[in-house]
């Protein structure tokens, strides 16, 4: 039985070195009770991104499966091994796909964790992570960005290192990934309902979402006051631990968490709103990721227990703010955090088909991750480009005017695959969209 108490720190070294030489050590290994649901029937490999790419069966969720059996059974972890969980972008399709009901989230998940803490990267590949994750789960840090980027951007300086077509996959990528800023005012802290207050929510601002689209966060406020919530939004609520738990790195991972909690636990509020995929799917586990914390377990399923995708708690509580007229056409694309990981499909469908005048068109194989996954677009460029042109073109295909989807990495990457493609298509989040209406402001506001 493995110590309990460790949740605040690294793992005793007698627990890591329980299983010797072989891949997984003590602390949480791909449970084989799960592997063991997994009876190699095949249906997750039309889904799996990889998979369709290579048609490598060690590239596909039964056969990573496979790799961690073996993993249990005493092999090594080699750089062969290492690299085909590296491989998987977590987007979950295998999960929605699966009629055996395989729970691969949990098994890559700890798989994944078990890699960080075992294996030993190359320099190069350890200076990108270090880099990404110095970065990226620090709002702060992000928000630091916004000046150099808008001037590499409006002085045409982006145009100019876009088409030299000079720069490596790499760089390449994240000139490609760079959004369009726009200036918007931080939300206050406290937002009162308009009209009789049917519930009081606490709504995460996020790091990329914060930093790169605030006008996502602005407008998710507007909808839920409109809709009777009074919203709190404390300052410096840090990052959720999203990024770092889908890579790995579960301790880290685990700290964000504990601060989040902490921060919210100083107000009084009914649900916890999220309008970014991937942090709503991590929220939504921290009863597990903190069951070994005995200060923090139970406050975190707790916490759990309250949390909201936006198009859940608007559909939850039923619209009450009158919807005026979109005349347009808009494509609806599933971001995997939402629709794989959290099982939220119908819910963002019925608030843009309870639009006036407003169409919805439904993209053809909405099951392939369109290559964000969070950092996977960074560290494979050249395979997340593929899987991005491919959702371009399939959106493209549908004729809409409007892409609407509800992550931030998802609308960085497809906007990179349609400049790649030379075609132009305007893209809004969710919350966006129903702002629109409410406010009665017309599609021109969706296309600038």
């Amino acid at each position: 039985m493995v110590d309990a108490t460790w949740g605040t720190g690294e793992p005793p070294r007698d627990v890591l070195s329980l299983s010797g030489s072989s891949a997984f050590d003590a602390s949480h290994p791909p449970r084989a009770d799960l592997i063991a649901d997994c009876v190699h029937c095949g249906f997750c490999l039309t889904t799996c991104p990889t998979y369709t790419l290579w048609g490598n069966e060690a590239d596909s969720p039964r056969g990573r499966i496979y790799l961690m059996n073996q993993g249990l059974t005493g092999e090594p972890l080699s750089d062969s091994m290492v690299s085909h969980f590296d491989k998987c972008l977590g987007c979950m399709s295998c999960v929605t796909a699966c009629p055996s009901g395989v729970q691969y989230d949990k098994l890559i998940e700890d798989t994944r964790a078990q890699v960080e803490r075992r294996f030993e990267r190359r320099p190069a590949d350890r200076a990108l992570r270090a880099a990404i994750f110095a970065l990226f789960p620090y709002p702060r840090r992000l928000r630091l960005l916004r000046g150099p980027l808008a001037a590499y951007q409006k002085t045409g300086l982006q145009r100019l290192v876009t088409r030299s077509g000079l720069l490596p996959p790499l760089l390449s990528t994240l000139n490609s990934l760079a959004p369009r800023l726009r200036r918007v005012p931080p939300p206050p802290r406290r937002v009162a309902a308009r009209g009789t207050r049917r519930a009081v929510v606490g709504m995460l601002t996020g790091c990329v979402q914060g930093a790169f689209f605030p006008e996502v966060n602005s407008a998710t406020v507007r909808i839920l006051a409109a809709e009777g919530c009074d919203v709190v939004i404390p300052p410096g609520q840090g990052c959720c631990g999203a990024l770092s738990v889908h890579n790995g790195r579960r301790l880290e991972a685990a700290s964000f968490a504990r601060r989040l909690i902490d921060t919210f636990s100083r107000f009084e509020w009914d649900y916890f709103v999220v309008n970014a995929a991937g942090c709503g799917s991590s929220l939504k586990e921290y009863g597990s990721l903190l069951a070994d914390d005995p200060a923090y377990a139970e406050r975190a399923a707790a916490f759990s227990a309250k949390v909201r995708d936006l198009s859940e708690l608007l559909d939850e509580l039923g619209p009450v703010a009158p919807r005026h007229p979109l005349p347009m056409t808009v494509a609806y694309h599933d971001a995997c955090h939402l629709g794989h990981a959290q099982g939220v499909r119908t819910q963002p469908r019925a608030l843009l088909r309870g639009i006036p005048e407003l169409t919805l068109r439904e993209i053809a194989d909405p099951e392939l991750c369109c290559g964000s996954a969070g950092i996977w677009n960074i560290l494979n460029p050249e395979p997340a480009a593929e899987l991005g042109d491919r959702k371009a073109a399939n959106i493209l295909a549908t004729g809409a005017a409007l892409l609407v989807t509800a992550n931030p990495g998802c609308m960085m990457q497809v906007a990179a695959a349609l400049e790649r493609q030379g075609a132009s298509l305007a893209m809004a989040h969710t919350a966006q969209v129903l702002d629109a209406s409410i406010r009665n402001l017309g599609p021109s506001s969706l296309s600038r």
